[in-house]
């Protein structure tokens, strides 16, 4: 960590005397920065000298936006709102990385840990809060530090630790105490890292401070659907392990292993520094509505630091509001200005999914209407509270559209329509463009960076016409996201429909700038053959993005078969290893099974396999395959030379497998031979790559026992020798029936519109974009009129796209004897985690 940094700029020639009073700011976070934006605006570098103390040594960022840092999607460095030249161009002298220790305020002075003792005129306080920690045992090391692994979620240091140990390759699972707004968004930050999570959460159902039971238990749907285990009611009493993080223990439920624990549990005001300086302190520093400190003229307050009217707030909105006032206060821009509470709203994107709550989250009085809609079966719910004839309460999930107006609504007490569902749908109501004409101009559009609908007006109207250009120029939607779609209404509707549309929205790789077809078409013509020449010639300052790697990896490969260079860096942990890793470093085996069938030998070097090797658990997957778990890295070479089968492909973005019935050499009902189509198809496609995984299956009957019509490709005999072929079905987390591409009489058909399927599909789809969404998006008709009849003259280049990754395949696991780096199969060196810098 850099060491303090004291910047000095701009002092008035010698000779002159500076009659300007000193301001000195304590707190260089959100609040104290904005505080001082605003003063600047008001003309106060006229009537100041400013001097800042900051805890940490850089600038001013966006604290929100942390949780983009862990999940990648931003750089620590995007996230800075102001840089420190920002100070020196302003004439502020910035301590950063120094802590005050004290105020004299009857001297008036300021003391730091450093020696700097300041004086002031005019203080301002915005210490901010802290990370709760929540009493439990194990969580400190005897020499009172943090037990290494143990994690807070508060400021870019922070973030930066959790990416750190989250990217070590024996550290496979986090438990997240604390399942609110924060809790959700670090445990799928650390999801993108490969890691699996658990949230423990003490309150009955997860955000329990924004929504009620009924929203709660369809976020938990949600995030469950994502793939987090989600613990409520219950609380973490212990951290397990001696030197490093192996576990939690709960209350009431079993133990968690895991590698390491990040503690989300709330926030508590910071102020200590306010208690030992003798101010009047309750829950937090308490301030008038002037943002004025009890019974001192001088001293001010702002933000999370701050009690006004019996309230604390932890969020953006209301020290956006304090800020303003402050200022004028201070600056004497409006000496009447007053701060008289916030009403708190919050839009968000929680772990992927949309949130916004607003005041209550049920009926408090009996004659309170309260007006709901669930849709659990697609993660939508509204809940919507009036009294009076007033909106006083609203719960969005999953579907923000109408968030706009009732936020309006909410805020400024608009009549309510008497028909109340069209608060919810446009029945009648309000359509969304109207909604944001209807704004008024000072409404916050984003909630996150503090802008309004005049700020995007203005960068509109000033010459910007893209949605992406908006946003960079006001920052707005750069916070969770949730705004974006209001972002992008205003953007149009201040355009008058001149808004250009954003290029980056096709990329196909965030690191390139080029759709998927003129990426393919720019890697063909210029020759390119791995993903770092694809950097190099094509990306921005030909910089390589790490978030791009994995994409590019498989699309090169799916173009260039045989010809495409590999390199591993571009690869996840499954793919580099050919296994399935599991939630305790060791991995799993699947050996091929075509078709599900499987032979005496077989079964009886499998079996011995699992006793040579201890092998804890054999599970058969609902592929038809036998699943060995347990196997640690460095046994994988000796599993499979064991076995001396091929991979079984259960892992990485492929075809996988071909489930089938038992067709009608046996079944009394079956009409064709599932089994022995079901083997060619695996047997002709086995490993080819694609942009998401591919799941198969042969049913021999209509009763459709391989559930053919929930698959990425389904085929079904039906009567008179005919097979029926169905694609972008899903039973997963998702759940669609797959689509009637054609009708066929012959198996080799068959296998020719299934080949040709899925290279129009590994062709033309985004990455990680499955069949079932695939088929919708381009249209079962538009499929059908390429794949079946040809329409578009494509067919035979599909065909020999096809044959050729097909001709290129080479079992992975014989890699068993040739390993491509030393270290592919070598077991992770045991890993000694630095001692945690204890926090406050």
């Amino acid at each position: 960590m850099p060491g303090p940094v004291s910047l000095t700029k701009g002092r008035r020639p010698p000779g002159k005397p500076d009659t300007r009073r000193r301001l000195v700011v304590i707190g260089n976070g959100m609040a104290g920065a904005r505080a001082v934006e605003e003063i600047l605006a008001r003309g106060g570098a006229e009537q100041f000298t400013i001097t800042m103390f900051g805890d940490e040594p850089y600038g001013n960022y966006n604290r929100i936006m942390l949780s983009h840092v862990l999940s990648g999607e931003e750089s620590d460095a995007d996230i800075f709102l102001n840089s420190l030249h920002w100070y020196q161009d302003n004439n502020i002298t910035l301590h950063a990385g120094v802590r005050v220790e004290r105020i004299d305020r009857f001297t008036k002075y300021v003391f730091a840990n450093n020696g700097h003792v300041v004086p002031y005129d005019v203080l301002i306080i915005a210490t901010g809060s802290q990370s709760f920690m929540p009493p439990m045992d194990g969580l400190y090391t005897p020499s009172g530090s943090i037990k290494p692994g143990v994690f807070t979620f508060r400021t870019i240091d922070d973030t930066r630790n959790m990416v750190e140990h989250a990217q070590y390759e024996d550290h496979y699972r986090a438990v997240v105490i604390g399942g609110g707004l924060l809790g959700l968004e670090a445990a799928r930050g650390l999801q993108s890292h490969g890691i699996e999570v658990d949230v423990v959460h003490s309150g009955a159902h997860l955000m329990n401070a924004q929504m009620g039971p009924d929203g709660g238990a369809i976020l938990r749907r949600s995030v469950e659907a994502l793939g987090i285990r989600v613990h409520t009611g219950s609380r973490t009493t212990a951290v397990l392990g001696a030197d490093r993080v192996t576990g939690v223990r709960l209350r009431d439920r079993p133990d968690i292993a895991c590698d390491m624990v990040v503690v989300a549990a709330g926030i508590r005001p910071n102020v200590d520094l306010a208690v030992l300086s003798g101010l009047h302190v309750e829950r937090a520093t308490v301030v008038d509505d002037q943002l004025r400190v009890v019974d001192e003229d001088s001293i001010y307050a702002v933000g999370e630091c701050v009690q006004h009217r019996g309230e604390v707030y932890g969020l953006v909105a209301p020290l956006w509001e304090q800020a303003a006032v402050l200022a004028d206060h201070v600056t004497g821009a409006d000496t009447t200005a007053a701060y008289l509470g916030s009403r708190t709203a919050t839009k968000l994107k929680v772990a992927g999914v949309e949130v916004a709550s607003m005041g209550l989250t049920g009926p408090e009085r009996e004659t309170d209407e309260h007006i709901v809609f669930s849709e659990p079966s697609r993660g939508v719910f509204k809940s919507i509270v009036i009294r009076d004839n007033k909106m006083v309460g609203a719960t969005l999930l999953g579907d923000s559209r109408k968030v706009a107006y009732l936020t309006q609504a909410f805020d400024k007490g608009l009549p309510l329509p008497e028909e109340r569902i069209s608060l919810m749908f446009d029945l009648g109501g309000p359509a969304e463009e109207q909604g944001v004409a209807e704004l008024s101009d000072d409404a916050q559009v984003c909630n996150c960076n503090g802008v309004s609908k005049k700020s995007l007006v203005d960068v509109v109207r000033g010459g910007c016409n893209t949605v992406a250009g908006a946003m960079d120029a006001t920052r707005a939607g750069k916070g969770c996201g949730s705004c974006k779609l209001l972002v992008k209404q205003v953007v149009e509707w201040a355009a008058d429909g001149s808004v250009e549309e954003d290029p980056a929205a096709s990329y196909y790789v965030p690191g390139i700038p080029l759709d998927k077809a003129s990426l393919m078409a720019a890697i063909r013509k210029q020759g390119l053959r791995s993903v770092s020449a694809v950097f190099a010639a094509l990306a921005p300052g030909s910089a390589e993005d790490a978030k791009s790697k994995m994409g590019l990896a498989s699309l090169m490969k799916m173009m260039l078969a045989d010809q495409y260079i590999d390199e591993r860096d571009a690869r996840f942990i499954n793919d580099r290893v050919h296994a399935n890793i599991q939630r305790d470093g060791t991995f799993s085996v699947v050996p091929q099974m075509k078709g599900g069938v499987t032979s005496v030998q077989q079964l009886r070097r499998i079996a011995d396999v699992a006793e040579k090797h201890n092998i804890p658990l054999i599970k058969l997957t609902g592929g038809q395959r036998i699943d060995l778990l347990g196997v640690p890295k460095e046994d994988l070479p000796q599993v499979w030379a064991d076995l001396d089968m091929p991979s079984g492909y259960a892992y990485g973005k492929s075809f996988r497998t071909v489930k089938t019935c038992v067709g009608k050499d046996f079944c009394r009902y079956g009409t064709g031979d599932s089994t022995k189509l079901g083997i060619e198809i695996e047997s002709q496609f086995q490993g080819i790559e694609a942009p998401a995984k591919l799941k198969l299956a042969v049913s021999g009957c209509p009763r459709n026992c391989a559930e053919s019509l929930v698959k990425d490709v389904g085929v079904v005999a039906v009567e008179g020798g005919r097979w029926e072929i169905y694609v972008g079905g899903a039973a997963g987390a998702h759940i669609r029936k797959g689509d009637l591409l054609a009708s066929v009489d012959d198996p080799e058909k068959v296998k020719v519109l299934t080949g040709r399927f899925m290279q129009y599909y590994r062709e033309n789809a985004n990455w990680l974009e499955r069949t079932y969404s695939f088929v919708p998006r381009v249209g079962i008709d538009h499929i059908r009129a390429v794949v079946v009849d040809d329409a578009q003259g494509l067919a035979a280049g599909l065909d020999a796209a096809m044959q050729a990754s097909v001709d290129s395949y080479v079992d992975p696991w014989t890699e068993r004897d040739d390993p491509l780096t030393p270290g592919q199969f070598r077991t992770s060196l045991p890993l000694t985690v630095l001692p945690q810098v204890p926090v406050r």
